[in-house]
């Protein structure tokens, strides 16, 4: 996601990797465990899930018993507003006082699976969608506390009370404001449709863990989430999903259905908006940001650590006062830092090192800084002054790994070694590639992706050694340059844009 053509988000998954969080499965209880007041509960994945006793639910006792009741006679589903509500679990019960092993239980993924630990679970079941939260066994109706005009906030509670059916709450997210009557029961119509679907999967399940309810593929949790009428563009490299955003847009937002367009340009889709260069320049262990000022980002189990350095400071810096310098670097690194947080999705405790300040409201100014570039974080977070030592810490909602990117590259050809056979010979080992596609393979058109400096080189000259290798090989052979690509790397990519093994 860009912001005034500023990388702000980043996000990166392979095609077989799933997003998890918003799952629901039914489930055994593996391991009950009273030291932790916790039990874990195989849902499928390596490492067990984790399911504390608060995040049991107040409606635990309920949930329990209707899941019985409908998995005991599989040929209907009792309406949820028959099922008798129980009381709440103790509030400070114990793990083995409400779950056995082995015990069948319905619960929904609240954190992905992080390094060594397995997903965090909940059973306090929740179908989001994009202005209404549906929860079962509940009948409140709560409106978001960003919604600021009070008329707004008691018609949209009135509207959802007076269609929204018994055994339900809702909570109205903050793009419902102005929303029309039509269009939230639609939705509300929809996340309930999600609900029954979930039981009746739950039903048939054969074999235990049984994945129940899905979320909806990352590209669409991705728009529900963030799309508003403010996005000028989406571009999409990929024309199925392009159909696929532009239906939903379609639903959300009629009118802006034209915004999400197919990228079809030759250079790489994150080359051509300068999105490669940033993703290099903003990973990694040093962050340089102006005037010469860097930060150093460390991860290490506990926490994330970052240092404010001034670096090398202008002649002009140096005439004013250490204090002055120390503020502007300061107030530079916190517009810096909270960029980078949502850029890496950097989650837990976050301590922040800056440059010494010795008046409080320069402190102070610090501060507020921070809060003011945080506010457009989605994240939940906490922020506190700097303490005495000049630190500040922050907490911010961990979900999901950290965004981690190599920016550093291993020489492709001498694999680390520093060896390598001499450069001059590169171009007759592409000739030599090329030559076997084209002529063992029989691939016509194919493009080969290499990087800058040397696409440069291929393409100079009034019979440039592109041109010669087009006639001699056809000229369905295009050169691509690429930013992602080491000096003396190359991929080679057929006309649907797979690559070919060579």
């Amino acid at each position: 996601m860009l912001e005034d053509k500023r990388l702000v988000e980043f996000q990166r998954e392979n095609r077989d990797t799933t997003f998890s969080v918003g799952n629901v499965y039914l489930a055994r209880v593996k391991k009950i465990m009273p030291g932790l007041n916790a039990c874990f509960v195989n849902v499928g994945y390596k490492h067990d899930a984790f399911l504390h006793y608060q995040d049991l639910g107040s409606d635990f006792n309920t949930i329990d018993k209707y899941l019985k009741q409908i998995l005991s006679n599989k040929q209907k589903l009792l309406p949820i507003d028959k099922a008798k509500p129980l009381p709440a679990p103790e509030k400070n019960g114990s793990i083995q006082s409400v779950l056995q092993l082995g015990q069948e239980i319905l619960v929904q993924v609240a954190k992905e699976p992080i390094s060594t630990k397995g997903p965090r679970l909940t059973c306090e079941l929740s179908f989001a969608g994009r202005n209404l939260v549906l929860t079962p066994f509940g009948n409140k109706v709560s409106v978001s506390g960003k919604i600021k005009d009070s008329e707004e906030k008691a018609r949209l509670k009135q509207l959802i009370t007076s269609i929204k059916p018994n055994g339900f709450s809702v909570i109205v997210r903050t793009s419902a404001e102005g929303k029309k009557s039509s269009e939230l029961d639609s939705e509300l119509h929809e996340l309930i449709h999600n609900w029954e679907e979930m039981l009746r999967k739950a039903q048939k399940a054969k074999e235990l863990p049984a994945l129940v309810f899905e979320e909806t593929n990352r590209t669409m949790a991705l728009l529900r989430d963030l799309f508003n009428k403010s996005y000028e563009s989406i571009y999409l490299n990929d024309e199925e999903t392009l159909h696929q955003v532009q239906d939903y847009i379609q639903q959300i937002a009629p009118d802006c259905k034209n915004v999400a367009k197919l990228y079809t340009g030759k250079l790489p889709i994150f080359d051509n908006y300068d999105v490669t260069r940033q993703i290099k320049s903003g990973f990694g262990k040093t962050v340089n940001y102006k005037n010469g000022a860097y930060l150093v980002i460390e991860h290490t189990e506990a926490l994330h650590v970052v240092d404010v350095n001034s670096g090398i400071r202008s002649s002009k810096s140096e005439e004013r006062s250490q204090e002055t310098n120390a503020l502007e670097v300061n107030l530079g690194a916190a517009d810096e830092i909270a960029r980078q947080m949502r850029l890496r999705d950097m989650g837990g405790i976050i301590v922040v090192d800056f440059i010494d300040m010795s008046v409080a409201e320069d402190r102070q100014k610090l501060y507020e800084r921070m809060c003011e570039n945080m506010k457009r974080d989605r994240a939940r977070h906490n922020i506190l002054p700097l303490s005495k030592f000049g630190l500040m810490q922050i907490t911010r909602q961990r979900v999901r790994p950290v965004t981690d990117v190599e920016v550093e590259e291993v020489c492709p050809t001498c694999h680390g070694t520093g060896v390598i056979k001499s450069s001059y010979l590169f171009t007759e080992k592409l000739e030599e590639k090329i030559s076997h596609i084209s002529c063992v393979m029989g691939l016509r058109n194919f493009a080969l992706h290499v990087h800058p400096y040397v696409a440069a080189y291929l393409n100079q000259g009034f019979i440039s050694i592109k041109r010669r290798w087009q006639m001699a090989y056809g000229f369905g052979l295009s050169i691509v340059p690429s930013q992602k690509l080491a000096f003396l790397q190359y991929e080679v990519y057929d006309k649907d844009g797979q690559m070919i093994e060579i």
